[in-house]
């Protein structure tokens, strides 16, 4: 397996279990309005894991779909902040905000990668995410300067979430000898700052530094991960080779 291969995964399999997540909330969103924003994000983050997960297929012979339905759960390399439920609303923008935050840092120095596919796939995501960041950021801050119980919730959400920051941010060999590659550990120091920020403008309290949860770059999820793939590939395992 190349190093091209296993980076193009990781950051595909991102953009797919996000998107899976992303759309649980449609027509269960708190209005009419976030079904359809929610719903345009997950189709966002979809359409970046087609691509990338087209081009990782380009490499070894497989398809998008071979990669998103046919692969068991060891085999995924997403963080593990993406699987995670949904919980409450506020959780879903904690989640978003967090996320798109480093999504956006990301695939704007990917931008300039001598790879042209992967330039190619940052070029157009950097501006949908740049939507989702934005989304997010009106949310915290709406939810965390609105009511008492409106507050309580996000602080939650902030909270519960920031054990699976420290992941995005984790470098190791394969990106610092891969050259087209974006080392995430350089992004941690502005996305903070981003971050922060928003959460200082909500009225929240900073999270502590806690216990950081890691290993799906690796393969290892959380208890949930199971059950979103048994989901996500019921239709497909149950019909192979069926076209639409």
């Amino acid at each position: 397996m190349s190093d091209l291969f296993e980076y193009t995964l990781r950051l595909g399999d991102d953009a797919l279990i996000a998107a899976q997540r992303t759309a649980e909330w449609i027509a269960a969103a708190p209005q009419l309005e976030e079904d359809v924003a929610l719903g345009n994000i997950g189709l966002d983050q979809l359409g970046q894991a087609r691509s990338l997960l087209q081009y990782a297929g380009s490499m070894d012979g497989r398809t998008e779909d071979d990669l998103a339905y046919f692969r068991e759960e060891r085999e995924f390399r997403n963080l593990q902040l993406c699987e995670l439920p949904n919980g409450d609303f506020a959780h879903a923008m904690a989640r978003l905000l967090y996320f798109a935050t480093y999504q956006h840092l990301l695939y704007d120095e990917l931008r300039g990668s001598a790879d042209e596919t992967l330039a190619g796939v940052a070029g157009k995501a950097v501006k949908e995410v740049a939507y989702h960041v934005d989304h997010a950021t009106q949310w915290v801050i709406r939810l965390g300067d609105g009511t008492a119980e409106s507050h309580r919730r996000m602080q939650a959400a902030l909270d519960a979430l920031w054990p699976y920051t420290a992941e995005m941010f984790e470098s190791d060999e394969l990106v610092r000898r891969l050259p087209v590659a974006v080392d995430p550990a350089a992004l941690q120091d502005e996305w903070n700052r981003r971050v922060l920020a928003v959460i200082d403008e909500s009225t929240c309290t900073r999270p502590e530094a806690s216990y950081q949860h890691k290993g799906g770059r690796s393969g290892r999820h959380t208890e949930h991960m199971g059950f979103l793939l048994a989901e996500l590939q019921h239709v497909a395992r149950s019909h192979p080779g069926a076209t639409w």
